[in-house]
């Protein structure tokens, strides 16, 4: 802040010394005031023209009635976006609807006619897009040699094809914009076990789409990124359970058991942490001049591990008895290069 010396009331000689940041506030008023009276406008509404056009960039979040995307949808509009919230209810659009700086959009991923009329209603808007948040997902869980071809196709068509969906629906407003894309992904993008096969599947599929789409869209400027939460409060479980119980499911005949027998345990999420840190991520995403292609999020030192471990773990088993393996300094040496690229 700027340090005025202060000398006695009655010695008041108006010698204050104006600090260089100062003098250029001053001298960026001067050419405001005079482009404003050039143009005949204000020179305050010159300002806040600026300040709106920087603090209303619009951005698209699909899947924002609950979890991360509502979160994302909070802590963004917060901070001055204007957030397009993705819903599929007439119930979450009116909720999400009352919200500042937040524009409801009926938007089912799986659904192309609604994807266009959203890409429609956008246009109309005038404020075109600077980001896109791929946030909509569902859980499919069930041993893969037991899973119904219905069920690996419904998981498949929300997590992966829906981020290609929408993605290639708005291409051209984020080209326009040099904006930015965030798929959510998650660590079990990375990790994956028993009756978890689908739903890692794809996310495998997003971290692949993350990487593709970011060659592609490099050359016109677009940002691209990938999120991977740990486990975080969200209504995914729940929203699985509920679609289970609707069609009948009870594990009946299952040489692994009732899948519904082992959700009191690590798969309940109703006590695990609001993924604060998650939205902050897509903020650091959103708003740095050198974003990050990657952000795993984990609450705990644990699943971070894992994670991290599991990356490792595949880069010996690629490098094992291969025609051209690599000895453990080579493998050091690359990972010190990786270590050291921007």
């Amino acid at each position: 802040m700027y340090q005025l010396k202060k000398e006695s009331v009655m010695n008041r000689r108006y010698n204050y010394m104006i600090s260089r940041a100062m003098l250029q506030m001053f001298c960026n008023i001067w050419i405001i005031t005079l482009v404003a009276m050039l143009w005949n406008v204000s020179p305050i509404s010159a300002q806040s023209s600026a300040t709106s056009s920087m603090q209303e960039r619009a951005i698209l979040i699909t899947g924002t009635s609950s979890g991360i995307g509502l979160r994302m949808t909070e802590v963004l509009s917060a901070h001055g976006f204007f957030i397009y919230a993705g819903v599929r209810t007439q119930e979450d659009y009116a909720r999400l609807n009352a919200m500042d700086n937040v524009q409801a959009i009926q938007i089912d991923v799986t659904i192309q006619n609604e994807i266009d009329a959203a890409v429609e209603y956008v246009r109309s808007q005038e404020r075109g897009l600077y980001g896109l948040i791929n946030n909509a997902g569902v859980v499919v869980l069930g041993p893969l040699i037991e899973m119904s071809e219905e069920d690996m196709n419904f998981q498949f068509d929300v997590n992966l094809l829906g981020p290609y969906r929408v993605t290639k629906a708005f291409a051209d407003l984020l080209i326009e914009s040099k904006g930015r894309v965030m798929s959510v992904s998650s660590i079990s993008g990375i990790l994956s076990g028993q009756r978890m096969g689908a739903y890692s599947m794809s996310k495998h599929g997003v971290e692949a789409f993350t990487d593709a789409l970011a060659a592609e869209m490099k050359g016109f400027d677009v940002e691209v990124a990938a999120v991977e939460p740990g486990n975080y409060k969200s209504q995914i479980m729940a929203s699985m359970v509920e679609r289970m119980k609707k069609a009948g499911y009870t594990g009946e005949g299952s040489r692994y058991g009732s899948v519904l027998d082992g959700l009191s345990g690590p798969l309940d999420r109703s006590n695990y942490k609001e993924p604060d840190d998650v939205a902050l991520a897509a903020l650091h995403f959103l708003t740095s001049e050198t974003p990050k292609r990657r952000y795993m999020v984990v609450p705990s030192e644990f699943e971070a591990q894992i994670t991290i471990q599991q990356v490792i773990r595949e880069l010996v088993q690629l490098n094992e008895g291969q025609p051209f393996t690599y000895t453990r300094d080579e493998l050091v040496k690359m990972l010190d290069e990786a270590l050291n690229e921007k």
